[in-house]
């Protein structure tokens, strides 16, 4: 970006009045005058649009002409075609092949908190396999008095919990560390899902195998080829870690470890294993090939962070965005987007519109439930002048979301995990989205 196209730096003040007078005509007066036009298109004499009264409105249309659709029309209801956009995307060449690699939740679509199970993204190291209840066993053992074989019916008389949480993949974001790289959030922060999930606790099958003095991890395990194999410590399986079989209220799906999959609230999703087949119990930690090679966090000096699971306090506007640009022009206009932490509830949301200069507090929308998306809005009236986009989430830690450079001085530049800095989005005077970064 040229000079004149950046945000001013930090240190540069601009007074509350001047971004009231970048606001731009009142929305209440913006809506008294659209509702004025809208009564003058219905008598006809409107002059908002010369065509006269809307057809739309003045018409019997085809759909209130006959009937619809049949109640078993579609036996397991899918969305509309005209939401046939909304769906999950790969990334071609992030890995070599899809069998073990990524897709991204269209998280610029999506309202509210919960993510659709047919949305929710997949992260998959030797594919989605196909496993039966009646094929399915969750054996228990190790440093326990009594090792123990779970048939799923097993598993569904323990008592059932319910809990809301969000996954995300320790890569998300990873691409951004050198500098603003994809297009669209739901590509740069898209590594995320939010569900509720119904289960067993996993601390009550323990409770039954009996855990020996000694044991101090649990290794958990999947059925599938690749097993993904790690290690929790002791005193997070005792918490809240779920052994779940229903996620939004229905079976887990296929790419989600139907029928059984781990829930660890809070943790990088690496943690969730699916196709849970095996739960051992052992006094120091387990560390597979590819937990000790992969999902560490490099620092500029060549040494490695390791077993940094729990994911910072991170949050991302959604809309406006890359994939969600302004079409309806000046006036009224909903800045919405998402905050988590695994450190617990998201107590406040800060929104810039000037890349950082001056913060605005957004309106948390709905419960804050701890470790897990938190939705924000923020009403302004748009001028028609450029913005840059910035949201910066606070949990009940305290823990502030940093920026991106913040990061890179601690941690450099040869990373792909744990990247929670703030991300930025340069709105144009025409409404088209462009992620940046600035200085």
């Amino acid at each position: 970006m040229s000079e004149k196209d950046r945000a001013p730096m930090a240190d540069e003040h601009i007074s509350d009045e001047t971004m009231r007078e970048k606001a731009g005509p009142s929305r209440r007066g913006f809506l008294r005058n659209s509702a004025l036009a809208g009564a003058g298109l219905v008598a006809g004499a409107g002059a908002a649009r010369a065509e006269g009264p809307d057809p739309l409105i003045t018409e019997v249309q085809e759909w209130a002409s006959g009937f619809g659709d049949a109640v078993d029309a579609s036996p397991y209801g899918m969305p509309i075609r005209f939401e046939a956009h909304v769906t999950r995307r790969n990334v071609e060449w992030l890995t070599e092949s899809p069998v073990s690699s990524i897709n991204f939740t269209p998280i610029h679509a999506l309202e509210g908190t919960i993510t659709p199970q047919g949305c929710a993204f997949e992260r998959h190291h030797s594919g989605a396999i196909e496993l039966s209840k009646q094929d399915y066993r969750l054996m228990i053992n190790g440093l326990v008095d009594r090792p123990l074989v779970f048939t799923y019916e097993d598993l569904t008389r323990f008592p059932r919990h319910v809990m809301t949480a969000f996954c995300e993949c320790a890569a998300n974001g990873g691409m951004e560390w050198g500098g603003a790289q994809l297009e669209g959030c739901q590509y740069t922060q898209g590594m995320i899902h939010n569900m509720e999930y119904t289960g067993v606790m996993l601390r009550d099958l323990l409770a039954e195998a009996g855990v020996q003095a000694e044991g101090k991890w649990v290794y958990v395990e999947g059925a599938d080829a690749s097993s993904n194999g790690r290690s929790i410590p002791m005193e997070k399986a005792l918490d809240d870690v779920m052994v779940a079989f229903f996620a939004n209220g229905e079976a887990l799906r296929k790419e989600h470890g139907y029928p059984v999959r781990l829930v660890v609230p809070g943790w990088e999703g690496n943690m969730w294993v699916k196709w849970l087949r095996r739960i051992g119990v052992y006094d120091r930690a387990v560390e597979s090939r590819e937990e000790t090679s992969k999902y560490t966090d490099l620092m500029p000096d060549g040494r490695a962070r390791k077993w940094t699971w729990v994911m910072d306090a991170k949050s991302v506007i959604t809309s406006p965005s890359p994939q969600v640009p302004i079409r309806h022009g000046k006036g009224p206009l909903v800045i919405t987007g998402l905050a988590w932490s695994g450190h617990g509830a998201i107590t406040r949301v800060d929104v810039s519109l000037d890349g950082g200069r001056n913060w605005q507090t957004a309106r948390i929308s709905g419960d804050a439930k701890k470790k897990a998306l938190t939705r924000f809005h923020l009403d302004i009236d748009w001028d028609g002048s450029e913005l840059f986009l910035q949201s910066r989430a606070v949990d009940e830690t305290g823990y502030v979301q940093p920026t991106k450079q913040a990061l890179r001085d601690i941690r450099g530049l040869n990373n792909v995990y744990h990247n929670n800095g703030i991300q930025t989005w340069w709105v144009r005077a025409d409404g088209e989205v462009e992620n940046v970064e600035i200085a």
